[in-house]
């Protein structure tokens, strides 16, 4: 599994991917960022979490830099052992929550995605 990014024709990236950038250009390719590592901007402790999320919740906010290209991505730590500045690369888990809890029906949605591990 890739966690793509959208390249536009502009040379702007984002993550996720929309149709256009902020300028108007539209998607011109991908660009996997878990080939990548990533610097921690900022970070949050959740400790009231959705049905189904570890608590507590580590959420950290990274800048990748990509041929010049800064881009942000939030996501979940795999560690409350981080702080900004570390050096961070995204790591696939099958389940970022468990499919069961909650209101939705397990089928209706994927489950994996990436985490973020210190280097």
């Amino acid at each position: 599994m890739s966690m793509d990014a959208y390249e536009y024709e502009d040379g702007s990236i984002s993550y996720p991917g929309h149709p256009r950038s902020r300028g108007g250009a539209e998607p011109v390719g991908t660009i996997d960022l878990s080939e990548y590592t990533a610097e921690v901007v900022t970070w949050t402790k959740s400790t009231a979490t959705p049905p189904g999320v570890r608590e507590p919740n580590t959420l950290a906010i990274v800048e990748f830099d990509v041929e010049g290209e800064s881009v942000r991505a939030l996501g979940q730590a795999t560690t409350d052992e981080i702080e900004t500045g570390d050096e961070v690369e995204p790591v696939y888990v099958d389940e970022l929550r468990e499919p069961g809890a909650g209101i939705r029906e397990p089928e209706s949605q994927d489950w994996d995605g990436y985490r973020f591990q210190p280097v």
